[in-house]
């Protein structure tokens, strides 16, 4: 009786201890000042958040000119507010803290095997991850995947402690080895590959009024502290300027803010996803042709032979689209070849070799867009693994799993709108 009466006392306790929600352990790999602006922007929405997530590290990871120095940018700006923003939560971590867990990762594409070297970042990914906290360690990658790959390749024993959140399409066509590398070696890893869902931070959803993307700038960024201002006068770069809401990225934090981040298949501000299928991978011994077929988002792979009158020392590169890929010569008398189409078209290439047989061949390869039938076939060696739900009423125009985002627009930005008051405006 006794046992019950104390359990009756401390049940309120307990129901309140209960409805605190989790804090989740982060790692941010980026390639803010890499191949694209957008991850500037959400490197401000993520800060603005810290003080409900466990930020363990900020990685830049870039394909291109992207360095530490960047990310290091945005947390000057956010030191400018921190005063005003710790008066509204003292579990905004301070700017030296950030700093602190600033950590360069690998600055080139990984080679055909897919790992090549330990890096600053790669090695944090592992400390952090053997870690003694029973949490799981959110991985979102908003650019290269490589220090995640070396990672995993140099300390195996982590893989059941990662949640990772990739933001494919663009940065899945800039590291098709090491997301290969990945699939194959690593296949129940716990990973959301979005190749398209992401779109509908910024494409769709109500864009009405204050909501669209260039007049939310407008009415809730302009004048909202450092940070504020910093997101709204645009980040220019590769001749680029952006200043309306972009920061494609940002749905990988909203899915820790918003759902159930252990269930992908229920909806929440980061999407909602169905179980993968086989991960679409083709192989072609020879030049392919227009009626050649590779899912959108999937890797290619072209295996050509050097043919006599190789040079000692052969190079050959594919040309195509903005890409100048390197050929892998596998020791057996070919060159290989991978290539991820980014969209859903007909795409053209040319060989570049000082191989006579080689130089100046072309060829072409169609990008088939997803079917729906294909949520219907979850692969069983891929337990963990999720991506886009093709099916046609989530679909924003021609993009896939985009309305599972965007239908949250108006709840997730007014959200955001709120939180940078706090960078102008100490609390009351």
């Amino acid at each position: 009786m006794k046992t019950f009466v104390l359990f009756l006392l401390l049940l309120p306790a307990l129901l309140l201890a209960s409805t605190e929600p989790a804090r989740h352990r982060v790692i941010v790999s980026t390639d803010a000042g890499g191949t694209d602006f957008d991850d500037f922007q959400s490197l401000v929405h993520v800060l603005l958040y810290a003080d409900v997530l466990d930020l363990e590290g900020l990685i830049s990871s870039p394909h291109g000119g992207g360095r530490t120095s960047h990310i290091l940018s945005v947390i000057d700006r956010y030191a400018t507010d921190y005063p005003n923003l710790k008066t509204w939560s003292d579990r905004y971590p301070t700017p030296d803290a950030l700093r602190a867990i600033t950590k360069q990762g690998e600055t080139e594409i990984a080679p055909y095997a897919g790992v090549r070297r330990p890096t600053e970042g790669s090695a944090w990914i592992v400390e952090r991850a053997r870690r003694d906290d029973p949490r799981p360690l959110h991985v979102l990658v908003w650019g290269g995947i490589e220090d995640l790959a070396q990672a995993l390749h140099d300390a195996p024993d982590i893989l059941p402690k990662l949640r990772v959140y990739f933001i494919g399409g663009p940065n899945k066509k800039w590291s098709p080895d090491a997301y290969l590398y990945i699939a194959t070696h690593h296949p129940t890893l716990w990973m959301i590959e979005s190749n398209t869902t992401y779109y509908g931070w910024f494409v769709g959803g109500n864009q009405a009024g204050g909501w669209g993307n260039a007049e939310f700038v407008n009415r809730h960024v302009v004048g909202r502290g450092a940070l504020g201002d910093y997101f709204a006068r645009g980040i220019s770069f590769h001749e680029q300027t952006r200043t309306t809401v972009k920061m494609g990225d940002s749905p990988t934090v909203a899915w820790l803010l918003r759902g159930n981040p252990e269930l992908p298949f229920q909806p929440g501000w980061g999407g909602r996803y169905v179980r993968a299928w086989t991960r679409p991978y083709v192989r072609f011994d020879r030049l392919t042709t227009a009626a050649d077929r590779v899912e959108h988002c999937g890797i290619l792979e072209l295996v050509l032979p050097l043919g006599a009158g190789a040079p000692a020392a052969p190079e050959a590169r594919m040309e195509i689209e903005n890409q100048k890929l390197p050929g892998h010569l596998d020791g057996n008398g070919s060159v290989r070849f991978r290539f991820c189409p980014k969209e859903a078209r007909l795409y053209r290439y040319t060989i570049r070799s000082n191989v006579p047989a080689l130089d100046g061949l072309q060829g072409e390869i169609t990008s088939a867009p997803l079917t729906p039938d294909l949520a219907l076939r979850p692969d069983p060696a891929l337990p963990n693994w999720w991506t886009d739900d093709p099916s046609p009423d989530l679909r924003e125009g021609a993009i896939p799993g985009a309305r599972t985002i965007n239908q949250w627009r108006e709840d997730f930005l007014r959200d955001f709108a709120d939180r940078l008051e706090r960078c102008r405006t100490p609390k009351p």
